[in-house]
């Protein structure tokens, strides 16, 4: 198969808002050692990547800075020593950058087939979300069978991500969202509750639907100000997850409470990480939750689809969260 020297691709012409996004030709990459190159025919649109666009989140040194942290495609091409995959395959994959374009290099082992019963389109929107949730929710934040989780931000691909995979493995979920309607997705989600933040006090709240005893674990990517909050609603041993600060990552708050009853702050990033530790959260993934979304038991949303000549317009939907799911690029049709 012959490839073409050139792609349509996604760059920002500095940092701003969405008005900074430009459709361009480039150079179609090549894959290193251990990765393959992927004809995209989808990838997601995520928080991090608008952040990257305002100038707060570059990527790392020497990943190109076309933004896009996953895909689905078809392999066709492979660099040095990738055995596992071969030329045709279609995999869905979480990438350092490059999702926005026609073609894209991904690490080997982070690549993962397109579960059954999942178009390219739906697959590509799972790569960012759930390595993000299990590595955060199951492994940092210890989530075990019989607790209660809160997930604010329910409504978004992580937080519905976050209450299914929660429930799957037996947990209580108490979720937030900012209107109704996302109450009510969160539910149709599975959650147990769902708490309007805009109406309700959700420290109240937690506390009354866990009898007093407050949550387990919290999964957050708001900070500042909820973080005195988040602490004010965990139980005793309980541990707050730290993804994101949409309003801010510095507060005040008192670090008495963690001491008192013996909680756990954490949190952690994704990106910036070795390609053999995302490999071992994409190995647990292979076996502990690929399997559902190959059994249906598992679902992905998606709230609206754009083609990359519209990637200004699927931004601005992002940072409106007037969204319920997944917004994502149709790469090709």
């Amino acid at each position: 198969m012959s490839l073409p020297t050139t792609m349509r691709q996604i760059r920002f012409h500095g940092a701003g808002g969405p008005e900074v996004i430009k459709l361009e030709t480039g150079p179609v990459p090549t894959p290193s050692e251990g990765q393959v190159l992927i004809e995209v025919a989808a990838a997601g649109v995520n928080r991090p990547d608008c952040l990257q666009r305002a100038g707060g989140y570059p990527p790392p040194p020497g990943a190109t800075d076309i933004p896009g942290l996953e895909v689905s495609g078809k392999v066709v091409a492979l660099g040095a020593g990738v055995t596992d995959l071969k030329i045709g395959d279609l995999v869905c994959a979480l990438v350092i950058s490059g999702g926005y374009a026609e073609y894209c290099v991904a690490d080997a082992p982070l690549c993962l087939p397109i579960p059954h019963g999942l178009s390219l389109l739906e697959a590509a929107g799972l790569p960012e979300n759930v390595f993000t949730v299990y590595d955060n929710v199951i492994t940092r934040g210890r989530l075990t069978k019989g607790e209660t989780i809160v997930i604010h931000g329910g409504s978004s691909g992580i937080g519905y991500t976050a209450i299914q995979l929660a429930k799957h493995f037996g947990v209580h979920v108490i979720a937030t969202a900012g209107s109704k309607e996302k109450c009510d997705f969160c539910l149709s989600m599975g959650a147990d509750a769902a708490i309007n933040y805009r109406e309700q006090d959700f420290v109240a709240e937690i506390k009354t639907l866990t009898h007093g005893n407050g949550a387990n674990v919290i999964l957050d990517m708001v900070g500042g100000p909820y973080i005195q909050k988040n602490l004010n609603s965990l139980a005793f041993e309980g541990r707050l997850v730290q993804i994101a600060f949409l309003q801010s990552s510095r507060t005040e708050f008192d670090f008495m409470s963690l001491m008192l009853r013996r909680l756990t702050m954490t949190g952690s990033t994704l990106r910036p990480r070795s390609v053999a530790l995302k490999k071992a959260i994409a190995d647990k993934l292979r076996t502990d939750v690929w399997p559902l979304y190959d059994q249906g038991k598992l679902r992905t949303v998606i709230h609206k689809t754009f083609p990359l000549e519209q990637t200004e317009q699927a931004h601005a939907l992002m940072e409106s969260s007037n969204h319920l799911g997944k917004i994502m690029l149709q790469v090709r049709p």
